[in-house]
């Protein structure tokens, strides 16, 4: 069942089209991977699925609903909710706290006190044992999960992850698609924005590919590897060490 839809999205800022009638569709439950050079969209796209940026034109639906014309507090609470690339916590609140905030703009009472959805939040991520500990003296890894607890505890449908492997280390970026695939069996629904091909690729059941703010390709990822439009403007030449591993 698809539970997000874009019909033809584009965004203009003044003559500059970051995107152009871009349209896809996301099953309940799958994780869809979006890749593409810098500057193919990607981010914009995020940006416009969550409120942040009004489409010029074109439509995106939740669950058989426009949700173009809602403000990011609404969409949040809609059930749609996203990390950001450069994660920018409050650096003098507690672990805890942070997380707190993002509880503050989900769905109210759906599932029990905050506190515990909080506890249960941190404990996923790995966080529990630096709950207490101020943001700012965590590590890269530690913060991008942080980036991830906060957007969990809105308690979203669908949850778009931007590039939250980018700076980690080899362990970290096993352990982040480890929680990934934890967070699918959950039966959260994930678009994920990534540069690291092995981690995109071992993830995603598809893949959408952005170049110059249009869609080029879409499919499983084996397809996306093979497809000639893909190799020329962004896997190169070296494609083949970015062949797909296995999901479980």
């Amino acid at each position: 069942m698809k539970i997000l839809e874009s019909n033809g999205v584009t965004r203009r800022f003044g003559g500059l089209v970051a995107l152009s009638n871009v349209s896809f569709q996301v099953r309940q439950g799958e994780i869809f991977g979006v890749i593409g050079p810098n500057g193919a969209g990607k981010t914009t796209l995020f940006s416009v699925m969550v409120g942040a940026l009004r489409p010029s034109a074109g439509e995106l639906r939740f669950k058989g609903k426009p949700v173009s014309g809602l403000l990011p507090n609404q969409v949040c609470r809609e059930g749609i909710c996203r990390t950001h690339q450069i994660v920018r916590p409050f650096r003098e609140m507690t672990v805890r706290d942070n997380v707190a905030v993002g509880a503050s703009f989900g769905r109210r009472g759906r599932s029990g006190p905050v506190a515990a959805r909080i506890d249960r939040v941190l404990k996923l991520v790995g966080l529990e044992q630096k709950a207490d500990y101020r943001a700012g003296s965590l590590t890269i890894g530690e913060l991008k999960r942080l980036e991830i607890a906060r957007a969990l505890a809105t308690e979203p449908e669908v949850l778009l992850l931007d590039e939250v492997m980018g700076g980690l280390n080899p362990t970290e970026i096993n352990q982040t698609m480890d929680l990934v695939r934890e967070l699918r069996r959950s039966g959260l629904t994930m678009l994920l924005i990534e540069h690291h091909m092995r981690a995109v690729m071992g993830v995603s059941d598809r893949i959408m590919v952005l170049h110059h703010g249009e869609k080029i390709a879409e499919g499983s990822p084996q397809e996306i590897t093979r497809d000639p439009k893909v190799i020329d403007a962004y896997l190169g030449e070296h494609h083949q060490a970015v062949a797909p591993a296995e999901k479980e």
